[in-house]
Parts: structure tokens; C-alpha cells; sequence
């Protein structure tokens, strides 16, 4: 792998050079408390140290709504709409995230690749960033804290600057066409990179070992928790929104008003959602709120051969978002037998009802 300074007074004008291979998108503060990737004019509004954005950079490849096809009813035939989408450059996406897009590669780039979702990752350019956690970041007990592969370049924080891995041959043109803005990278480089990434893996709150948690899961159908914890949930389908790796998806056409056009879309659908589990004849498979609730936990901590990992990475985005305050790790820990099962209050009794936006457990000043 090949290594290069930016040294700390390049770092605005590399942002602009990234806009040369593609619209750049990035972390930038969107509200009091929360950040989200957003098209960038201003590479000045980029947010470095930020936590966790709302929504997973998976939602440039995997489209919240997308339209596949439209459709002649009297002609019978079809038309498919693939975008012609343009290079695009994702700026800031930490490891955990780079973990969740490649759990979507096994899932619409194996043996059948979805076309709309390929050429997006075709088209895209991933530069990585270092992070510190907080208390709601657990990716280290899911061993995506540290990406090999995945990205383009990744850039990692020192003193005066970051030291940028280059992880593909696209990664090495955009270095070599910038060669001005790099140095060498220097011992006192690697050194600052070492205390760095020591300091970072003794931030994290949980350091445990969770090898048998998919096992426990199964085994503990009856534990209590389930009915504590699905009796406090909204089923709003927030988890699923933020998560970077659930990948359900709804198809629907839409007639237009002749009633004889139209055009079929796929949209981002909830395992948490009533209908989620509908299916012809009017049955549901999953018709109590309790068992869609259990079908996310053990989802989230199945095992994904090829990468061998869980599906969940640890990003901590579906405890910090949930308008209930339901705290994910806490109930897998309560499974693991690491904590005592504790129910948080009815939110129809003591947390106010702001919406999506309203996070309990958000950690105010902090952020």
C-alpha cells in the first residue's frame, strides 16, 4: 500500500482538486446536533470530527426511491430508465461505513449484480476519514473499526495533517495528479499514526468478547427483554433508515392517469413496518410487533461468510436516532448476560414526541 502526508494547510485546497473527478459530497452540520453527507460548495462547511451523520452513504448507492422501468400497458412492452450517473466523490466516510457498503456489495454484486447499484459503485470515489468514538460506537467489537480495502484513499488525523493511505489505482491518480500538495511521510508520522490509533482503541466503552451472540440470540427467544424492549419500541422503521447495511426493498408501480402508462420504482422498505411481512392471501409472517423486533436483532447478528463479520457494524446510528430511546448494544449485552435487562420509560409517558429528530440519548453540548 502506498502512504503520503497532506499536510494541514493542503487540506481545503485538496477538497476543491476532489471536485475535478466528480460532485463531492460530504459530512457538514445540518442542524444543532446533526450532520449528514450534503453536496459541498463550500469545502470550508466540511465537518471533520463529526460522530455519525444521519443517513449512511449507502443512499448514493443504494437510492432511497429510485424508478427501474416504464411501462406501455396497450403496447406491452417497457423501457428501463438507468441514470446516466456522473463520477461522484464521497468525502469522509469513516471504516464502520466502508464496512457497510461492502456488506451491500455481497448482497447486488454477487452472482446477480443489481445493474442500478453497480454503476453507482462504479461511478463513486470513497476517501475515508479517521474518527474518535463515543459511548454509542461499539465498531471495534464488530471488527469494522479499521478498513484494509473499500476506499480510494483514507485519510488518517496527525498533528499537522493526515496521513493518507491509497487503497486503488484511482486512489494513486488522484495523488499523482496532486503531487504538490503531499509530502513523504516521515517517522514522527508513523509515530503520531501509532498513538493515534492506541489512544482511539482505548476510547471505546465496550471491549469484550461477542463471538457467540448470534448463538445466544437464538437461544434466549424467552428472555424478557424481548417483551420490554418491543413494548417501548414505535416501529417507525427509523433503525432501518439509518442503518447502513438493511437493505430491504419495496417494488410498486405507479399508473399514471391515462391509466395505461406508468412506471415501476423500488423504495427503501422497514422489517419494522406491519406490511413488511404481507404477503399474497393476506397472511403476514410477521404480525406482532415483538417478532419484527426480534427479527432485526437477529438480522443485524447473522454471518456474513464472505467477509466474516455481522451485519451490523457498530456505527451506534440506531440507538442515537431512535425517537423511543431504545439502545441496541445495552439489549445485546443484556443477551450476552453483561447487563441487567432495564426498561426505559413509555415514551407515551415521559419522552416528549418531537419526531425523528428527537433523540433521548443524544449527547447535547458534546456534539
Amino acid at each position: 500500500m502506498r502512504y503520503v502526508k497532506l499536510p494541514k494547510e493542503n487540506t481545503y485546497e485538496f477538497l476543491e482538486r476532489l471536485k475535478e473527478w466528480g460532485k463531492l459530497y460530504a459530512p457538514v452540520k445540518v442542524s444543532e446536533k446533526f450532520y449528514d453527507f450534503r453536496e459541498v460548495d463550500d469545502v470550508r462547511k466540511v465537518e471533520f470530527n463529526y460522530n455519525r451523520t444521519i443517513m449512511p452513504p449507502k443512499k448514493f448507492f443504494f437510492l432511497p426511491r429510485e424508478k427501474l422501468f416504464e411501462f406501455n400497458i396497450s403496447e406491452a412492452e417497457y423501457r428501463e430508465t438507468i441514470e446516466n450517473v456522473e463520477p461522484f466523490v464521497v468525502f469522509g466516510v469513516h471504516a464502520c461505513d466502508i464496512f457497510g457498503l461492502k456488506i451491500l456489495d455481497t448482497i447486488y454484486l454477487d452472482e446477480l449484480p443489481d445493474k442500478y447499484y453497480k454503476v453507482r459503485r462504479e461511478k463513486g470515489i470513497i476517501v475515508g476519514i479517521s474518527c474518535v468514538p463515543d459511548e454509542y460506537c461499539f465498531c471495534n467489537l464488530r471488527e469494522t473499526d479499521f478498513a484494509d480495502d473499500g476506499f480510494d484513499l483514507f485519510l488518517h488525523e496527525l498533528p499537522d495533517g493526515w496521513l493518507v493511505r491509497v487503497g486503488t489505482p484511482t486512489g494513486h491518480r488522484i495523488v499523482d495528479k496532486n503531487l504538490e500538495l503531499f509530502e513523504e511521510v516521515t517517522p514522527q508520522d508513523v509515530c503520531s499514526f501509532r498513538e493515534f490509533e492506541n489512544k482511539r482503541h482505548q476510547m471505546f466503552r465496550y471491549h469484550e468478547d461477542w463471538a457467540d451472540l448470534r448463538y445466544l440470540l437464538e437461544l434466549e427467544t424467552e428472555h424478557p427483554m424481548w417483551d420490554e424492549q418491543s413494548d417501548i419500541c414505535l416501529a417507525c422503521g427509523n433503525c432501518n433508515t439509518t442503518c447502513p447495511t438493511c437493505r430491504c426493498f419495496d417494488v410498486q408501480d405507479v399508473p399514471n392517469i391515462d391509466g395505461n402508462t406508468g412506471v415501476r420504482v423500488r423504495r427503501w422498505d422497514s422489517c419494522q413496518l406491519v406490511r413488511h411481512g404481507m404477503v399474497a392471501g393476506g397472511h403476514n409472517f410477521r404480525p406482532t410487533k415483538k417478532s419484527r423486533f426480534m427479527n432485526r436483532y437477529m438480522c443485524k447478528n447473522a454471518y456474513i461468510e464472505q467477509l466474516g463479520l455481522s451485519y451490523c457494524v457498530g456505527c451506534g446510528r440506531c440507538s442515537y436516532f431512535c425517537p423511543a430511546g431504545i439502545n441496541f448494544v445495552r439489549n445485546l449485552r443484556v443477551i450476552l448476560g453483561l447487563e441487567e435487562a432495564t426498561c426505559p420509560p413509555r415514551v407515551s409517558e415521559e419522552i416528549p414526541k418531537k419526531g425523528f429528530a428527537y433523540t433521548p440519548s443524544v449527547r447535547g453540548d458534546e456534539l
